[in-house]
């Protein structure tokens, strides 16, 4: 565990703006100090490489939300998008160095200017945009959300971790019962009304997803209580397969 100090200094990241992150949804941290500091695990310390990423690529805030969040979002692939764009900076960058070493042991002989291009960087930054960009989900999430202030979103975000809540006051239950069907159709529901359409395929992933450990889990369990999540995944698992 890493206190917000330790994380700021390991990142190259401010204080403030990990604050900001937790405010906004973006990284929880996993617990706090006797005295209130924020406490990272290296599940957080994964997720805030990927945001780091994605910042790299100019995505804004609420993009990388919604790309992080997402059941398709695939963590092998986005560290890949890391080692190509890294490969490509460095690219950029000793083409730079070149440059400034001719001129200082030439002299300016001629206007050339292609070290400073960016296209190649600039391409593959708007490929890894468009790899998460173009699913039918994002972009309705995107449309959904295009007008939300950040109050909005956060409400929107509490009324939708009250239905889990709700999973743990009955996941003592059989998760094949009534009551934990209804709520599972009540959570798709929700996700396609204020977010995206969710399908059963989509709904069993984010079961997967929400049982599968790091900040999800985490934030369920701490609303319902320990193995609401796993709850809800039997339920969604159950819940869809009925459906076939």
């Amino acid at each position: 565990m890493m206190t917000v100090h330790e994380v700021s200094k390991l990142a190259g990241v401010s204080i403030r703006t990990l604050q900001y992150y937790d405010k906004i949804g973006l990284l929880h941290p996993t617990g706090y100090t006797d005295a209130g500091y924020r406490l990272y695990d290296d599940a957080d310390l994964e997720r805030l490489q990927h945001i780091l990423l994605f910042r790299e690529l100019e995505f804004p805030l609420k993009d990388i939300k919604a790309v992080i969040n997402s059941p398709d979002f695939d963590r092998g692939r986005a560290l890949e998008q890391q080692i190509e764009l890294l490969k490509l900076k460095k690219e950029h960058i000793e083409n730079l160095i070149n440059f400034a070493l001719g001129i200082k042991m030439f002299g300016v002989k001629n206007m050339d200017f292609k070290a400073f291009d960016r296209s190649k960087l600039d391409e593959y930054s708007r490929q890894a945009k468009e790899l998460y960009g173009n699913t039918p989900e994002y972009k309705e999430m995107q449309e959904k959300t295009r007008n939300r202030s950040e109050e909005e979103d956060r409400l929107m975000a509490d009324r939708f971790m009250l239905l889990f809540k709700e999973a743990g006051e009955i996941k003592d239950m059989d998760p094949a019962s009534p009551e934990a069907q209804d709520l599972v159709k009540r959570i798709q529901e929700y996700i396609t009304e204020n977010m995206y359409t969710c399908s059963n395929k989509i709904l069993r992933g984010l079961g997967k997803m929400y049982s599968g450990g790091g900040d999800f889990t985490r934030n369920i369990d701490e609303y319902g209580g320990e193995g609401t999540a796993e709850f809800v995944d039997k339920a969604i698992q159950i819940y869809c397969d009925k459906a076939e």
